[in-house]
């Protein structure tokens, strides 16, 4: 039987879901016998997402333009999408740089009034990326297959979704233990 190919993707947000996911502890060495890990930053320096994987979570909300890119480079590519944890799933604590407008609102204030004596605004076009106007959940910017709430999601709740997936059957994202948010 093939193994699966399974990709993670990390996006505007701050690596919980990916650390949590690290929380599977053992269970790891079980996921490592049925499922390739293709792209994932935790797990290798593969630079471009590859083609035709079976199954990627997404963490993080979409912030700037490279987010933007690879995600939507991550759905051509990818046959399940799953929105993992609740960046991802409503743009939570990135999504709160929205309430101070655009991209140049936000870059003005954080880098030229809160500043110390080197105040600049960041602009370094092809090293740092621009950022997007507005932060956006990944439902907002390609179709989501599933959605995994959590701040960040338990290793169990993480199990609970992966594990079925593995036999080619759907997990059952309802009751408490599954969808709540937080």
């Amino acid at each position: 039987m093939d193994k699966i190919r399974l990709a993670t993707v990390w996006l505007g947000g701050c690596s919980g879901c990916h650390m949590s996911f690290l929380d599977l502890d053992e269970w790891l060495i079980e996921l490592a016998e049925k499922v390739d890990i293709v792209f994932s930053p935790v797990a290798s320096d593969i630079k471009e997402y590859p083609e035709n994987v079976d199954v990627c979570l997404v963490e993080g909300a979409v912030a700037n333009e490279e987010n933007m890119e690879l995600l939507i480079e991550a759905r051509k590519r990818t046959k399940f999408l799953i929105s993992f944890g609740d960046c991802a799933v409503t743009a939570n604590v990135p999504g709160m740089r929205n309430m101070l407008g655009k991209a140049e609102t936000v870059l003005k204030r954080c880098y030229l009034e809160l500043g110390d004596e080197t105040r600049q605004l960041p602009h370094f076009p092809g090293i740092v990326p621009e950022l997007l106007d507005r932060v956006r959940p990944v439902h907002e910017v390609v179709d989501v297959d599933l959605f995994m709430p959590g701040c960040p999601p338990s290793a169990q709740r993480i199990l609970a979704t992966v594990e079925p997936l593995l036999r080619g059957e759907l997990p059952e994202m309802k009751g408490r233990p599954m969808i709540k948010f937080g």
